[in-house]
């Protein structure tokens, strides 16, 4: 219990630091793309379904990003990373943030 609320409460501060921005600058998008792959990552480890994992990234990934065609980028991405058999936030960034 402690792990997930450790990791609700990093990720929360991550989303709050770049959701202050006003426009979705190439850095933003890449700052979400890691958020989202630690956080896909944590959330795997603590044995989360998929669907409450896509369900709570995606709340990160509206908050964060303003554009709607990022948004929907993310989203895309967001998913491919849940389906993925990897776990390790850094494989899942090298995988599809770069």
């Amino acid at each position: 219990m402690k792990k997930s609320l450790l990791a609700v409460a990093s990720i929360s501060v991550a989303a709050f630091a770049y959701a202050s921005t006003s426009s979705d600058s190439s850095e933003l998008v890449s700052q979400q793309c890691k958020i989202s792959a630690e956080a896909v990552s944590t959330l795997k480890d603590l044995r989360y379904g998929n669907t409450s994992i896509r369900k709570d990234v995606a709340g990160l990934i509206n908050l964060n990003l303003k554009a709607q065609e990022n948004k929907d980028a993310a989203q895309v991405t967001l998913n491919r990373m849940v389906d993925d058999q990897v776990n390790s936030a850094s494989a899942l960034e090298a995988k599809y943030c770069s």
